[in-house]
């Protein structure tokens, strides 16, 4: 194999090391890391005894990838407030044109569901990824990972139920996700408490990550009426030069939020039923400044 041959392989095969970092990672930063990491372990590889190169890569990317989960998970314990995952911005629509294809790869990167991963074992969350978001059978995600395939299966069991008993249920039209994220940003930015309430869902909750470094809520907010008074309170305050634009990060709409010309934060919403049910909003500067270019 010659090394313009191995070069393609592993820029072939990149957009799915990374899909695969992120998700068990939460973290565009680390998952880029990793799959550094991973080219140098495929550059240095004796690649004539390699037989499916794209097994090979995934399997040391998601081996670096349970080791620097291991890093973070000591590291995070002293984050301040709320954690939510680094937003990463997806156009699923462009490459994937099938509607099913297209809403699993969205689900399996959505807020919602990384911050669920975060309780999950490295291991527990490794099987989860592969199986559920890549369709890998249970026996090649044992080879990859050196565990049996009855182990990997119980693994990925206990990730799916406990997945399915917190992620929220729903499918959202992104014409009525649009619809519903713009019509609950103008009130939000008018600070019209009435119409904030009309869109809210009565157990809404408000999730803010600053990581300590911006201003948000040091704890999730819950009921509509903490939600809507939080951002009534916002929007009397004012942001200076405060300008918006929409995006698509992790699967679905949202918005980014600029102060003079510079990314101030990512928000996002959760709906089910017509109405809001949690606002996520990410302030955390070091989340948020690669969006500068987007």
């Amino acid at each position: 194999m010659t090394t313009d041959t191995a070069i393609d392989l592993f820029e072939e095969n990149r957009p799915l090391l990374m899909g695969v970092a992120y998700r068990m990672l939460g973290r565009v930063a680390d998952a880029e890391d990793v799959v550094q990491d991973a080219w140098l372990r495929w550059s240095r590889a004796e690649r004539t005894e390699v037989r499916e190169p794209r097994a090979y890569l995934v399997r040391v990317t998601t081996r670096l990838t349970i080791d620097r989960l291991r890093q973070v998970r000591a590291r995070d314990e002293a984050y301040v407030g709320p954690w939510l995952p680094e937003p990463y911005v997806t156009d699923f629509g462009d490459i994937v044109p099938d509607t099913a294809e297209r809403a699993l790869l969205a689900d399996s990167v959505s807020l919602a569901v990384l911050v669920v991963l975060e309780s999950l074992s490295p291991l527990e969350r490794a099987v989860f990824v592969l199986r559920e978001a890549f369709g890998y059978p249970y026996a090649e995600i044992a080879a990859l990972l050196d565990r049996g395939e009855a182990a990997v299966r119980q693994l990925a069991g206990r990730a799916r139920r406990h997945v399915d008993e917190k992620r929220p249920r729903y499918e959202v039209d992104p014409a009525q996700r649009r619809d519903l994220t713009e019509r609950f940003l103008a009130a939000a930015v008018e600070g019209d408490l009435n119409g904030l309430m009309s869109l809210l869902a009565p157990d809404a909750r408000l999730v803010g990550d600053s990581g300590g470094k911006a201003k948000a809520p040091v704890r999730v907010l819950h009921s509509a009426d903490k939600v809507g008074r939080f951002l009534a309170g916002v929007a009397r305050k004012g942001v200076p030069g405060l300008s918006f634009r929409f995006i698509e990060v992790n699967g679905a709409l949202a918005v980014l939020t600029l102060a003079d010309g510079k990314p101030d934060g990512v928000f996002q919403v959760d709906i089910a039923d017509g109405r809001v049910t949690t606002v996520y909003i990410i302030r955390n500067p070091d989340k948020i400044r690669s969006l500068a270019g987007d």
